[in-house]
């Protein structure tokens, strides 16, 4: 848009030039004036000038050098990139000299290599991700089942089997760790807490008196859905996913030793661990809950000003 404005304005004035100095003149006697920098014949008699499309009027002459910076400037380092003419769109007809044959060779080599190393970047990458789930998979294996069993049962089982299974152990936690089940337990504790007595009574904080479940829906909360639900983060899913490993086989040795089992000990232990995880989540997302039920917005007073600094100060807000 830009450079088509500041042709248009070079036509117009160049226009007006020639209206007024070369009134009765022939076309090919006008003043000539670059539409790069402006300068004209008079200006600089000694220039090289160019035609390089097919404009006509006050936009088809440039200097040599104007318009060998502007295609530089178009190309961005690509010195065969085509270049076109603004206004009129036609293709610059851009003459290379004759080189030796050991610079086209060098040419052709380097816009191979050009074109080449993105998909050898992106192969690095790959590979790289790809032997790293393979070595989490190995070590998972081992850590799982034990150093010695681990390593025996990668040793029996077929190279091309290992390749595949190895680097799915990663993906498959990956994608456990993505099923958020805490929100559907918690939806169900919501719904059956008030009609079920002993639920009542072992969970009290899931169950709300009528007035605070009305004032939630007079607000818009459904209170039959998972509130704040936590956004979901790579990071946080990555992380979490890679640990569970390492944080099943502690808990399994923690409280399941007398389990002989290695793979028996850890499968424990990991259950354990997300039984455990799950339920202080649940417990956390209904304490927010119940904290967002119960909000209030104050008169703007001195006392409860007062007030609010001194709540935010115990809670180190």
């Amino acid at each position: 848009m830009e450079e088509n404005e500041r042709v248009a304005q070079i036509s117009r004035e160049r226009s007006s030039l020639r209206n007024e100095n070369n009134s009765g003149r022939p076309d090919d006697e006008e003043v000539r004036q670059c539409w790069v920098c402006f300068a004209t014949e008079e200006d600089d008699p000694n220039t090289d000038w160019v035609q390089p499309c097919s404009c006509r009027g006050t936009t088809k002459w440039v200097h040599q050098t104007c318009i060998q910076r502007w295609v530089d400037e178009k190309q961005k380092g690509n010195s065969t990139g085509k270049v076109s003419c603004p206004q009129c769109n036609t293709e610059y007809l851009i003459l290379f000299p004759k080189m030796g044959s050991l610079v086209m060779i060098l040419d052709a080599a380097n816009n191979l290599i050009y074109r080449v190393c993105p998909f050898v970047a992106a192969a690095v990458v790959v590979g790289s991700v790809y032997w790293s789930a393979v070595t989490f998979g190995a070590v998972t294996v081992m850590q799982v089942m034990g150093f010695k069993e681990g390593m025996d049962i990668m040793e029996q089982a077929d190279p091309f089997v290992l390749l595949i299974a190895l680097p799915s152990v990663p993906v498959l936690l990956i994608l456990g760790k993505m099923v958020r089940w805490e929100d559907g337990v918690l939806q169900f504790l919501r719904r059956n807490t008030k009609k079920i007595p002993i639920l009542r009574q072992i969970l009290p904080s899931f169950y709300s008196p009528e007035e605070e479940n009305e004032t939630a829906v007079a607000r818009g909360i459904n209170i039959d859905q998972p509130p704040l639900s936590d956004p979901v983060s790579a990071t946080r899913v990555l992380c979490s996913a890679l640990v569970l490993p390492t944080a099943a086989t502690i808990m399994g040795n923690l409280f399941f030793e007398s389990v002989n089992s290695n793979l028996g000990r850890t499968l424990l232990g990991g259950i354990a661990f997300i039984a455990i995880k799950g339920a202080l989540k649940i417990y956390h997302k209904q304490q927010l809950f119940t904290r967002l039920t119960q909000r209030h917005i104050l008169d703007y007073t001195e006392d409860n000003a007062a007030l609010i600094r001194i709540a935010r100060g115990s809670t180190g807000q």
